[in-house]
């Protein structure tokens, strides 16, 4: 089931590479003991001798958890579950974690008022740290998905990984993805829409904000307002810059939530990374080229059937190995 995708290569390319099929050795939960409580994940080993090339999986924003599933959806895409099993086939191990506050590393999470981003990256560079001891490993990887994306780019520079890998992540600040995301949602209202450009504003310049509008207090609650300035605080293009070792941008052309203008921006930041277009891949790797409707849209979140994309899987065991 080939599909046409292409490929911007970078100075410092990663070649096309053929890989063995292996059978995956094991599934098995490991963990990372924090000070704020432990962070629960899957170690999946190849059945390969080691030490083999591993790669640390960060999944996206919000309640979504290490199989790349979101409790604020209907369904299963189950994204980065296939891409380790995909990966272990290949001969490369993976962790993927449930971050601090989500799943069963809720009690890790603490208030929400007192999380920051920065713990998701001190908590991606200790998992790299782990397994830099581990002798059954070799090269490491960092992949990170949409919000990952940042956690990861940062974590791989200030812990020196060997690659990284970018999935679908925003190539400007979050508050400018943000605006723009809402800016769609409230074309028909106005006023709601300058509340929000208000907040964002605020946001971003290191201020809370006092009584949201009830319509954007979900978004901008005052629990979440410290986490969105230490979020919105960070430049990708900026952090992806000071990515060493093998380097991956891959985006699709049917996500509705990044677009390839945050590609081209990544990529024009470290431009000896491939750059991989997937065309009509949405934003959880799947192959959902139908955005015309919400409905559509939804589908292709919520199908654990459909299989991520194989392009996703070929960049990262490049990078990888």
């Amino acid at each position: 089931m080939n599909r046409t995708s292409f490929i911007v290569t970078g100075a410092a390319s990663v070649a096309a590479v053929s890989v063995p099929v292996t059978a995956r050795a094991a599934s098995i939960e490991d963990d990372l003991v924090t000070a704020t409580g432990t962070i629960f994940g899957t170690l999946e080993l190849p059945a390969a001798r080691a030490p083999v090339p591993v790669v640390l999986l960060i999944a996206g924003s919000g309640p979504t958890d290490r199989d790349g599933n979101s409790s604020m959806l209907p369904g299963k895409n189950d994204a980065l579950e296939q891409i380790a099993d995909a990966l272990a086939a290949r001969g490369i191990a993976s962790v993927r974690y449930d971050k601090r506050g989500v799943a069963v590393s809720a009690p890790a999470g603490g208030s929400e008022a007192d999380l920051r981003f920065d713990a998701y990256v001190g908590d991606a560079i200790a998992w790299v740290r782990k397994l830099r001891a581990d002798k059954r490993f070799s090269r490491l990887t960092i992949v990170g998905h949409s919000e990952g994306s940042l956690i990861g780019m940062i974590a791989a520079a200030r812990a020196s990984a060997d690659g990284f890998v970018s999935l679908e992540g925003a190539g400007r600040p979050a508050g400018v993805v943000l605006r723009e995301q809402i800016d769609k949602q409230t074309a028909a209202a106005p006023e709601l829409r300058a509340q929000a450009d208000h907040i964002i504003d605020e946001l971003s310049a290191g201020r809370t904000v006092a009584d949201p509008p009830p319509s954007l207090g979900a978004l901008f609650r005052a629990s979440v307002q410290p986490y969105l300035i230490s979020w919105f605080r960070y430049d990708p293009a900026h952090e992806i810059a000071a990515v060493r070792g093998r380097a991956a941008i891959v985006q699709g052309t049917a996500d509705v939530q990044v677009s390839l203008a945050d590609g081209d921006r990544l990529h024009g930041a470290l431009p000896s990374a491939n750059y991989v277009v997937v065309q009509g891949m949405n934003h959880v790797l799947k192959h959902a080229p139908d955005t015309s409707t919400p409905a559509a849209i939804a589908a292709g979140y919520t199908n654990p059937d459909l299989p991520v994309e194989q392009p996703v899987i070929d960049t990262i065991a490049a990078v990888a190995r």
